[in-house]
């Protein structure tokens, strides 16, 4: 994202951490669950799928960021 904008890597996060109170990485991880919880919800696509669409590398990376940051497994918000 950095080079997008012309900046260094450093400054770039600093800046973007200044004005969002997170850092690019945690942005992105959350933006993901976000978007795989949407997907959960609304669609009929298997974990994995819905794991490899938003851009984790694996189904069990969606499994723990998605626990450590809403509580919950994906299977669990699949089954509302």
């Amino acid at each position: 994202m950095a080079a997008l904008v012309h900046m260094s890597p450093h400054y770039f996060s600093l800046l973007f951490k200044q004005s969002t109170g997170m850092t690019p990485h945690k942005y992105v991880i959350r933006t993901r669950v976000e978007r795989a919880k949407e997907l959960l919800l609304k669609s009929e696509m298997a974990i994995s799928e819905i794991a490899q669409s938003v851009g984790f590398a694996s189904q069990s990376h969606l499994n723990f960021h998605t626990k450590r940051l809403l509580g919950v497994t994906p299977k669990s918000i699949q089954q509302i």
